[in-house]
């Protein structure tokens, strides 16, 4: 179903699903301590949602990937593989990003974390990129150009100082994790595709505090920052509606 304008009944099964995702990120953060192993954190992902939410998680085997999270580590930008050997310390930032698989519907999303007391020059370059996929959810409706989305994260992220990174984007979701469009973090107002109602993709910015460029390690999945600076993400799935947006994978905390 790629591309695809999604119906009304197709939306309302995403809705359960990102909402499930959402629910996994508010249930992990008070796990989120110094001391605590990423593999841990994504056993109790893992069994949270197999065993409470009665849901699959889309990570776990996907193109070979072995975990069923997503935990990135301040220099990684993304993919990083839960392991018993990275153990949080205090200081550091991690972006945990998860997606559920709910009746045969997708929801996605990730959230940053910080572990005890961030760095002020950490904790800004989290509250930026936050920003950053906000102002982007803001404008998102019908007439809409994928271009404007790009423009206006790049530009806010420009504006503080930081880079956006290219090797990485988000996309249509559905049945189908990743599907067209490719939503791009950087672009040209009025330029590609142009949004309608129904449609459902993610906006997930990648924001490094040093340069844009990207590099994967031999694990064949982690992606750091080529001047091992630190990155952050947020990432959130959404339906297009008639006048707007619906942030399907909202959490408590957060007012749409």
């Amino acid at each position: 179903m790629t591309n695809a304008v999604k119906t009304p009944e197709q939306i309302a099964k995403m809705r359960t699903a990102g909402r499930l995702a959402a629910e996994v990120l508010e249930m992990i953060g008070e796990y989120v301590v110094p001391g605590v192993t990423t593999e841990e954190l994504d056993r109790r992902c893992h069994e949270y949602i197999v065993d409470v939410q009665k849901a699959i998680p889309a990570c776990l085997g996907y193109r070979g990937f072995p975990k069923s999270i997503c935990t990135s580590v301040n220099e990684v930008i993304c993919h990083g593989i839960p392991s018993e050997s990275k153990v949080l310390k205090k200081g550091d930032i991690i972006n945990i990003d998860v997606t559920v698989i709910k009746d045969g519907w997708y929801g996605d999303t990730s959230k940053m974390y910080f572990v005890g007391k961030p760095a002020p020059h950490a904790e800004r370059l989290v509250k930026v990129t936050q920003e950053c996929l906000y102002k982007a959810i803001e404008i998102v409706r019908p007439g809409t150009t994928l271009g404007d989305i790009g423009h206006v994260i790049q530009q806010h992220a420009e504006k503080n100082y930081y880079s956006v990174v290219k090797d990485f984007c988000g996309h249509g979701i559905g049945d189908v994790f990743h599907e067209d469009p490719q939503i791009l973090h950087y672009g040209k107002p009025g330029t590609g595709q142009v949004l309608e109602e129904g449609m459902t993709f993610t906006i997930e910015p990648m924001i490094n505090a040093g340069k844009p460029g990207s590099k994967v390690l031999r694990d064949g999945w982690t992606a750091v920052t080529v001047d091992r600076r630190l990155s952050a993400q947020w990432e959130h799935t959404m339906a297009v509606t008639a006048d707007g947006v619906e942030i399907l994978t909202a959490r408590k905390e957060e007012s749409f």
